[in-house]
């Protein structure tokens, strides 16, 4: 299983976010209860990191009406002897 970061863009005023929420919620996805909001400190973008097979199956996690303003994201995760091992990549 891969890990993604999910974020979904929503209009900044009071309303949209409101019906992000709600769309959300609506969805009945058992991964709503994991969603994140940026609502109250004015970012208005939902995020969610979630395990799955590939993108696709991420992008399908979101509802529809958003998907046009998803950003989907491969995690990765490094360790030091990664970083010692390579050839320089990831060294500054």
């Amino acid at each position: 299983m891969n890990k993604y970061l999910i974020e979904v863009k929503h209009g900044g005023d009071r309303a949209s976010c409101l019906r992000a929420i709600e769309v959300f919620f609506a969805s009945r996805s058992h991964l709503v209860s994991s969603v994140e909001w940026g609502c109250m400190e004015g970012e208005n973008k939902a995020w969610l990191i979630i395990k799955t097979e590939n993108k696709e199956d991420a992008i399908r996690v979101v509802p529809e009406a958003y998907r046009q303003n998803a950003k989907i994201t491969k995690l990765h995760r490094f360790t030091k002897k990664m970083i010692n091992e390579s050839t320089g990549d990831y060294q500054s």
